[in-house]
């Protein structure tokens, strides 16, 4: 193509070919998200070399041959994907190309024709030079910058910085020349030429100034100045040019001044917009070895503005917080990583700020709006991140520190600020009392007066949702931090909280104080109280009967009544409550440990009577999906919690979920069945024996039910079921339990083992495929000797032997994924395998039969068993990869 097409000017460039493209487009009225993907590809190929269109073509001409609306979505959304990735490599080969070429050419007239346009056109049409000088911004990344930080250009925009309808275009092209890359002592020489032009023009005084949106583009602006300054002085002192990093930094230091009333300005982006530059002002500070007075004002200076910034506006909605509430809570953390960098430049310094600025706020809390008593116990707060220590140990160590928050955590606990009437003051006190825990080991004698606050109208009882919900969560990490400590309290905390506890049924009409999310917190409280109290097994016993009786009382009620509901939004509000029940018992078993064990703390009778409870929910044929997905919860934890004494309950659950079980509820149960075998192995083995094939006919019948090719949903459920399938048989033969597998019948065995074989090759799922040849090694170790199971020798010659071969030959096996990197690492530990059972008969066959029947060549048959003889799994692991990265096309 000539130079003109290659540059994007000739708009008749190839017509030809533009043409067949868009009739073969025509013909196949394929969708538009496909015809914009190939509208680019022919845009972009005006400007590249013959490969687009050959590429092109590719895709119109011989691959396309059926319409598009005919693929599946995902046969779409892979041609979509497929084009896109191409199409941006070959617009990063191309705008390089055309980048390269505009230098060489036709820049330089460019940039004469914009300045030509800014001059001619400033005063007369300002749309006009106001798009230019976005054009003239977007390329002086790319441009040699002399062409645009030269005198006359310069002045030129210096001078639109006091036009008013060009100044906001004006102040983001000179931002890019500053953001350009150059020489950091001729950086410093342009900031400082632009810094005293643009103060000689009053642009330096910012109270003067009402235009927002200017001062937000003026405060980018000066924050790239500030950033190029600091970077100077970065590459200088790196240099050792000490006099020249000296000249920047006291051109740092003069905008220091600045950079602070911008920080301060009442609009938060224009705030924002400067705190890169403050960030890195304060890494400098922290840099020097000590820090002059001006310097250390400087810091309390920002200190102050942080302090003040950090304060909600009277406009915060937070009942309904909107998009200006979450912009201003990214803000606020903006200012909090400022607070943590004045901490590393002056620990001491931001203490007594913020000690100061407490005391002085909670003395009069009472007459104090709400926004500046919130930010006082806020600062509290953030100085925990702020100042950070080994686990969470404030109150010692550096005494002059622990004696400051000590003195802080005091005042807030007795001052009563906790009844101060806005949320977010109530909030921060709930969270700064948690994150502070460790005070409580210190002065014992205010828990009594935090727990009240928790649990009265303060916390859990208080008047906002929002409120009731977070001190749920604070509460419940409260009183397991305290643990002992809690000792004298938990009667008086267990009789408290009991109307929190109790289960709401539909048929009630009030609204609970509590969600259910939000009494799981509860019923872990209690739970922690209960078991990390020091009284006798005995009284435990009683304690956890009185909490879980009520629940399995109700539970029985609530699931006869839902045997007799007609409604389905009644049985669905009845089955939702009876999983709640379950999720509550569940969820008080958290508290065991193991020192405090459920058979220490004399609760095994309790937890079985729940199993007994709530077991016959799994037979209740209404809403089946809700109730053992909260029953199967409870028995993955009755496991961990009771071992040995749930295995007679295992068997009925197991049969009553295997019961009209879809893909879903089987993808759930199989890792029920792998918990137990993993913890009780030769135990359960009678057990296993027994629900075996029953569970592998289900899952069989479930992954051969037809589905339609379009179903995602349904295609993506058997593809996990798939995988939870493969992962019980690994937990079996993982186990040392493959004789469950073995006494199953030779023609139950053989099928169990295609399986494997067709999940390790036939699906491309690299999670499954690592799976199978885990199982196919695992059995090999345990049968593949001499004295194995008749026939298997003959199994791993004519069935593991070639899928460990045939898999990672398939075109699907992508050996630049990650996963299926691991699936043949499994793959090479399963031929690793079988040659040490097998020994020189493996080497044997794969040298004179099967590698042959492959056609590969005789050196390569030499050189791969060569490697798979080596000692060491790792190379050859290595080598397999290299193996098979040759052999594919």
């Amino acid at each position: 193509m000539d130079e003109q097409a290659l540059l994007g000017l000739n708009p008749n460039a190839d017509a030809d070919f533009r043409q067949r493209a868009l009739a073969y487009f025509e013909q196949l009225k394929i969708s538009q998200d496909a015809w914009q993907v190939c509208a680019e590809a022919l845009a972009q190929s005006i400007y590249s070399d013959d490969h687009i269109k050959f590429f092109c073509f590719q895709v119109l001409e011989h691959q396309v041959k059926f319409k598009y609306s005919e693929l599946t979505e995902v046969q779409q959304q892979l041609i979509r994907e497929t084009l896109i990735t191409w199409l941006q490599a070959q617009e990063a080969r191309r705008n390089t190309l055309l980048k390269d070429t505009m230098r060489e050419q036709c820049i330089p007239s460019l940039v004469e024709s914009w300045y030509q346009i800014l001059q001619n056109y400033q005063y007369n049409n300002s749309e006009l030079t106001c798009q230019c000088l976005e054009v003239v911004g977007a390329y002086v990344s790319w441009i040699d910058l002399s062409l645009i930080a030269n005198e006359r250009f310069i002045n030129m925009l210096l001078g639109h910085m006091s036009v008013e309808v060009l100044r906001e275009e004006a102040c983001d092209c000179l931002f890019e020349i500053v953001n350009k890359g150059m020489d950091p002592i001729d950086k410093t020489k342009l900031v400082e030429s632009l810094c005293q032009v643009l103060q000689s023009a009053g642009l330096f005084s910012i109270d003067q100034e009402d235009d927002v949106d200017f001062l937000a583009r003026f405060s980018k602006l000066v924050n790239g100045m500030g950033q190029a300054l600091i970077a100077s002085w970065t590459k200088l002192i790196k240099s050792g040019d000490m006099k020249s990093a000296q000249d920047a930094l006291q051109a740092i230091e003069a905008k220091v001044s600045l950079m602070l009333q911008l920080l301060i300005h009442e609009d938060d982006d224009i705030s924002s917009n400067i705190i890169g530059f403050c960030y890195d002002y304060l890494h400098i500070l922290k840099q020097l070895s000590a820090l002059s007075d001006q310097q250390k004002a400087n810091v309390e200076a920002i200190m102050l503005a942080v302090m003040k910034k950090l304060t909600y506006d009277e406009e915060y909605n937070f009942e309904n917080e909107g998009e200006d509430e979450a912009m201003f809570v990214e803000y606020r953390k903006q200012l909090k990583l400022l607070l943590d960098r004045l901490a590393q430049v002056s620990p001491e310094l931001l203490l007594a700020s913020v000690r100061r600025v407490f005391n002085t706020t909670l003395q009069n809390w009472q007459t104090t709006r709400f926004m500046e008593v919130e930010v006082a116990i806020r600062l509290l707060y953030m100085l925990a991140e702020a100042l950070p220590v080994s686990h969470g140990a404030h109150f010692s160590g550096d005494v002059t520190k622990a004696t400051a928050l000590q003195d802080m955590m005091r005042t807030l606990v007795t001052s009563g600020v906790s009844a101060y009437q806005h949320t977010s003051v109530t909030l921060e006190f709930f969270e700064t009392v948690v994150r502070y825990e460790k005070f409580f080991a210190v002065e014992p004698q205010h828990i009594p007066t935090v727990l009240m606050a928790f649990l009265d109208h303060r916390g859990l009882r208080h008047s906002s949702p929002k409120v009731r919900s977070r001190t749920a969560y604070l509460f419940s990490r409260f009183v397991k931090s305290l643990n002992k400590q809690m000792n004298p309290f938990i009667e008086d905390v267990l009789n408290r909280i009991q109307d929190l506890l109790e289960l709401s049924p539909p048929e009630n009409g009030y609204q609970a104080l509590l969600s259910s999310d939000d009494q799981l917190f509860i019923y872990e409280t209690a739970g922690v109280l209960i078991v990390n109290s020091e009284y006798s097994a005995e009284r435990k016993q009683a304690l956890m009967r009185n909490l879980l009786t009520p629940l399995m009382e109700k539970f029985k009620v609530l699931l006869e009544k839902l045997m007799m509901a007609q409604d389905e939004d009644r049985q669905m509000a009845l089955a939702d409550c009876l999983n709640h029940a379950v999720g509550f018992a569940s969820r008080t078993s958290k508290a065991f440990s193991n020192k405090q064990t459920v058979k220490q703390c004399g609760c095994s009778e309790v937890y079985l009577d729940c199993l007994q409870t709530f077991l016959p929910a799994l037979s209740c044929p209404l809403q089946k999906e809700v109730l053992r997905s909260g029953v199967r919860t409870f028995l993955h934890r009755m496991i961990i919690c009771l071992e040995e004494e749930v295995l007679p309950f295992i068997p009925s659950a197991s049969e009553h979920m295997l019961k009209d079980c879809e893909a879903k509820d089987l993808q759930e149960f199989i890792p029920l069945i792998n918990q137990i075998t993993a913890k009780f192995k030769t135990q359960v083995s009678p057990f296993l024996q027994q629900m075996f094939m029953p569970l592998l006919h289900a899952i069989f019948e479930v992954l051969l039910l037809p589905a339609e090719d379009n179903d995602q949903s349904a295609a993506l459920e058997k593809q996990m079921l798939r995988r939870s399938y493969f992962a019980f048989l690994q937990t079996v033969t993982g186990s040392g339990m493959s004789e469950v597998i073995a006494n199953q019948g030779a023609e139950n065995v053989e099928r169990v083992l295609f399986t494997v074989i067709q999940g390790a090759v036939d699906y491309p799922d690299p999670i499954a495929q690592k799976t199978c040849f885990i199982i196919l090694s695992k059995l090999v170790e345990l049968w593949g000797g001499k004295d194995g199971p008749v026939g298997f020798a003959d199994f791993v010659y004519k069935h593991i032997v070639p899928a460990c071969f045939l898999a990672p030959l398939k075109q699907t096996f992508d050996l630049a994924d990650a996963q299926t990197v691991l699936a043949l690492s499994e793959c090479a530990v399963t031929l690793k395998t079988i040659h040490l059972k097998r020994g020189p008969e493996c080497i044997q066959y794969l040298q004179q039969e099967y590698l042959p029947s492959l056609q590969v060549a005789p050196e390569i048959i030499q050189e791969f068993c060569q490697a798979l003889q080596q000692p060491d799994a790792k190379v050859f692991k290595n080598y397999l990869k290299v193996f098979f990265q040759r052999a594919k096309p």
